[in-house]
């Protein structure tokens, strides 16, 4: 779908969810847990082209992907009162994720519900006062699901999409810092 959008074939072909948002590093493990599969989702400009791109899978037997047509998605908004002075709390998931005002509705949507807490300690505590009404995720990729059900583990900090994307673009930096620096001592080089 991807392909066929930037090759003109389909329109209104935005992207996928992950290439819409950034994330600071301390919290990227956490988002991508609590997105999961959505950051593959892809994001169209209307409901029509959301269709017409499921059509082409279709026809084309391409697999099955999950759109999500920026003319119709509706924000979800996480309502516990006083679940921001509970120790350990650090946001709702879609308040540490940065990107274009326009889309502000899709990333509601997706983790407007979703709270974030430093620890599994903090989010069962959480979890525990709210009755399990919505999710929790810790910031190294814990999860109390809605309902009490945990998830859990060992999970990797530097490969999910999102942290790849920051860890290339702090070694693109670093590259023009270390060229800046190669051409500043070059005329010394040179006259030694």
């Amino acid at each position: 779908v991807l392909s066929a959008g930037a090759q003109g074939r389909l329109k209104a072909i935005v992207g996928t969810v992950s290439q819409l948002i950034s994330v600071s590093p301390q919290y990227a493990v956490a988002i991508e847990t609590a997105l999961g599969n959505a950051m593959q989702h892809v994001v169209t400009e209307n409901e029509a082209a959301a269709k017409n791109a499921i059509n082409h899978l279709k026809y084309a037997k391409a697999g099955r992907a999950t759109f999500l047509p920026l003319d119709v998605i509706q924000p979800q908004r996480l309502s516990a009162d006083g679940i921001e002075r509970m120790e350990g709390f650090v946001a709702r998931a879609d308040e540490l994720v940065s990107c274009d005002e326009r889309y502000r509705g899709i990333v509601a949507n997706l983790l407007g519900r979703i709270a974030v807490a430093q620890d599994i300690d903090a989010a069962v505590e959480i979890a525990r006062k709210f009755r399990y009404r919505f999710r929790i995720v810790t910031l190294d990729g814990q999860l109390v699901n809605a309902g009490g059900s945990m998830t859990g583990g060992s999970a990797s900090k530097s490969t999910g999409l999102l942290s790849r994307r920051e860890e290339i673009r702090s070694l693109q930096e670093q590259i023009q810092s270390l060229e800046q620096q190669m051409d500043s001592k070059r005329p010394a080089l040179e006259a030694a």
